[in-house]
């Protein structure tokens, strides 16, 4: 009885999510619609942004904090939902942890393999996701004939915090960091930083229908729940939740993120709070 108690609590027990600032909030979102038993606690690194064009030292120290902290939040599994870290820190930190953990790479990785017809796949990303050849690594892995071609697209970040998804100025920067990837035949884009799913229709204008168009964060979601049923974690509905389903914290402007997070996420969050992530 007693042992199943505790795996009860364990199933209860959230889901950890963490990402540079606000882009992961694309993978809670994915989260919330496909797993809407999921309690979540949420980190966004709102102080040190952006993560893409730091060392990977950086970013392995940073991810190690956040993971410190979030394991003081009870959580039974982490996602690792920056593109920039999943690439340079998350090899290192699965060897630390005993916990279940995920990065955003690996899911859409897989998924644009099997989406392209031509052998052409394109990545936008952080300068750091690109330089690192994550995506490379993984889709040559499951087929070494395809070509994988990387854009550094750093705009697009703060494009998206300022809020302009749709915007003439947005249309343009697309147009200049897209034009390249047209130029080589891709038939399929993954959109390798969290914050890009936003631009989804930006993206789409200017590659056309031809381009299937991959985004890590629902497949990353898919993910994630076939993990934790495969390690007896999801959750149930079968126990009372107590305390807040969905807590956010972030590393500085807190009500700035709570303003974002409202505009994006299917459910308003009331309150955000604000941690000091170089103690952890």
């Amino acid at each position: 009885m007693e042992k199943k108690k505790n795996q009860m609590d364990l199933r209860n027990a959230p889901v950890g999510i963490f990402d540079s600032g606000v882009g992961g909030l694309t993978v809670a979102r994915e989260v919330m619609r496909n797993m809407p038993q999921e309690r979540i606690v949420y980190f966004g690194d709102t102080a040190r942004v952006p993560y893409g064009s730091k060392s990977k030292e950086t970013i392995i120290r940073y991810s190690r904090q956040i993971i410190r902290f979030l394991m003081t939040r009870g959580v039974k599994a982490i996602v690792v939902a920056c593109n920039t870290a999943s690439a340079f820190a998350l090899e290192e930190i699965k060897k630390e942890i005993e916990i279940p953990i995920l990065g955003v790479v690996q899911p859409g990785a897989k998924v644009a393999c099997a989406a392209t017809k031509n052998k052409k796949i394109g990545v936008i990303g952080t300068e750091g996701t690109v330089r690192s050849q994550i995506y490379t690594k993984f889709v040559q892995q499951w087929d070494p004939e395809i070509q994988v071609i990387g854009k550094a697209c750093p705009l697009f970040v703060p494009l998206v915090e300022e809020g302009w998804l749709k915007d003439p100025v947005t249309d343009e920067v697309a147009q200049r960091y897209l034009s390249e990837l047209k130029e080589k035949g891709i038939d399929t884009l993954v959109l390798g930083c969290t914050h890009y799913p936003l631009l989804r229709s930006t993206v789409r204008k200017v590659m056309g229908d031809e381009v299937t168009l991959v985004n890590p964060a629902y497949e990353t979601a898919l993910e994630l729940r076939e993990l934790l049923c495969a390690n007896e974690l999801d959750n149930r509905g079968e126990s009372e939740q107590n305390g807040e389903k969905y807590q956010f914290f972030v590393s500085d402007a807190a009500d700035k993120f709570k303003q974002f997070a409202n505009s994006i996420l299917p459910y308003d969050i009331e309150t955000t709070k604000q941690i000091q992530i170089e103690e952890f």
